[in-house]
């Protein structure tokens, strides 16, 4: 049974406070500080998996959560009853360490444990989980045969049906627990002398680190960082790595001042520079007269929305595979030509709709015109994906391929660069640094849907809407991707003044 006296450690508040023990405490006196840092898809991958994995061994037990912990262990020790079988959900407590173990082999002669997880790799904080799981089975007496983690085999290629034992990859990882028995025994003894000595009225003073990042982004992060100077070494955009920032908040440069002479990758300094003196915008005319030179009549603006998922749903996919579900599409034939627009977006009931994206792009853009879009690594890399799924399309995604121009470049490499795009070249730092104050070209002013990750929630979201819902959120998806490539217009058009 569970003793209210002690301090409650689960698995995953145990593996947060290996991150940092600071995080219970704040999770205990200070919840309404925390901002969600987990986004939805990936917790709802994680969900998917860990049901689907569930019947991995064949028939199974589950034990339902109820938030009375008492009635799933009392549960689970019904079920233990009936060996051999398999419980998913079994839940177990030592000394006030409780946990559910995602599938539970149970034998004649011992238990094994699976711990699911909807990663495509082990990581060391999964082996801190299972391994949590042995010490509190192991010390309420069972003979524990082997832990392993069940995680995602992203070199699956799903065929006409979903083959669950291909799809899941399983690591041995019993040694590794074993040799983390007295590691985890000292962990539970600091964790609950620390509770004891922070109480409401005394926070800890816990400086900040790699690990408010890793293995995860601490929901906490703005809580902790709130009273560092604006701006410091964490706006710092344009790739700078995080280890680097956090050597640089170590050794107490912290704010842009701090900063500004130091041995820093020039376009970090570049940042810091512009925006702690004001500085006019920095515009290389030939850099941009090269790109316009370049481009070749038609022009096809084009960007792709997608989604992800752990599981594939569709025949020739891989897990997590970018599924192109939407473009759109902004084209001008020549140089005295009006825009045109064009736009394909999947019914969300349509089994091929990857082939009908790409048969859709194919029709829409005839002509060897360039194919302008924003960030080279990621359109030409699903129409490759596509062109494996569909060999017939090959030689036309090609011919696309062929024709691409990246407009992400000249921001990318500074040739352009303003104080308001803070170091980025995401378009959505640059659109606003070129047209400052035009509400038409405002994400924010779009309804429902402002950038890539809600676009793919929202589409997915669409099948269990009415008719009018449905009407009403495609007509939402379809606005925000034509501002994507519209937004490419206006870059072009601002090259276009510029030269």
């Amino acid at each position: 049974m569970l003793n209210i006296n002690n301090v409650y450690l689960s698995k995953s508040k145990y593996c947060k406070c290996v991150q940092c023990k600071k995080i219970l405490w704040l999770k205990k006196y200070k919840p309404e500080c925390a901002v969600q840092t987990a986004k939805d898809a990936v917790l709802e991958n994680g969900t998917k998996v860990g049901n689907l994995a569930k019947g991995l061994f064949g028939k199974y037990e589950d034990v339902e959560f109820d938030e009375n912990l008492n009635v799933m262990i009392e549960k689970t020790k019904k079920l233990l009853q009936s060996k051999p079988n398999i419980i998913t959900e079994a839940s177990f407590c030592y000394e006030n360490n409780f946990c559910s173990v995602d599938i539970l082999k149970n034998d004649t002669d011992g238990v094994e444990i699976y711990e699911v997880k909807s990663s495509t790799e082990v990581h060391n904080i999964y082996l801190d989980d299972a391994s949590y799981q042995y010490f509190i089975l192991s010390n309420i007496g069972f003979n524990i045969k082997k832990v392993c983690i069940v995680y995602i085999n992203n070199q699956y290629i799903r065929g006409e049906k979903l083959e669950i034992d291909k799809l899941f990859n399983i690591k041995d990882i019993t040694d590794i627990a074993k040799s983390k028995q007295d590691e985890i025994k000292n962990n539970i003894r600091m964790i609950n002398t620390y509770m004891q000595e922070h109480n409401e009225d005394n926070e800890p003073s816990t400086d900040i680190g790699m690990k408010c990042l890793n293995p995860y982004e601490c929901e906490f992060w703005c809580y902790c960082t709130r009273n560092l100077p604006k701006p410091n070494v964490f706006d710092i955009g344009g790739g700078m790595h995080k280890s680097k920032k956090f050597e640089k908040y170590h050794e107490g440069k912290i704010s842009f001042e701090d900063l500004q002479n130091g041995d820093l990758n020039p376009k970090y300094l570049e940042q810091i520079n512009f925006e702690l003196n004001n500085l006019k915008p920095k515009i290389e005319k030939e850099a941009i007269k090269t790109i316009m030179e370049s481009l070749k009549y038609p022009l096809y603006f084009i960007d792709y929305e997608t989604y992800q998922l752990a599981i594939p749903e569709i025949k020739g996919t891989k897990p997590y595979q970018q599924l192109p579900f939407q473009y759109s599409l902004h084209i001008i034939k020549n140089e005295n030509a009006q825009i045109e627009h064009k736009e394909f977006l999947a019914e969300i009931d349509d089994s091929d709709f990857v082939r009908h994206f790409a048969e859709s792009m194919i029709k829409d853009m005839p002509e060897n015109g360039s194919v302008i879009i924003y960030n080279k690594s990621f359109e030409p890399a699903r129409n490759n994906e596509i062109a494996r799924m569909y060999p017939d399309l090959k030689s036309e995604l090609e011919r696309i391929n062929s024709n691409i121009i990246d407009f992400l470049e000249p921001f990318k490499q500074r040739k352009y660069y303003t104080k308001e795009m803070h170091g980025s070249a995401s378009i959505k730092a640059v659109l606003p640094a070129l047209y400052p104050n035009d509400p038409e070209l405002n994400y924010q002013n779009l309804p429902v849907v402002h950038n890539g990750e809600e676009a793919s929630k929202t589409f997915l979201s669409l099948k269990n809407k009415s008719k009018k819902e449905q009407e009403e959120i495609r007509h939402a998806l379809l606005l925000y991707c034509e501002l994507d490539t519209y937004a490419m217009v206006k870059i072009w058009e601002k090259f276009k003044e510029i030269i």
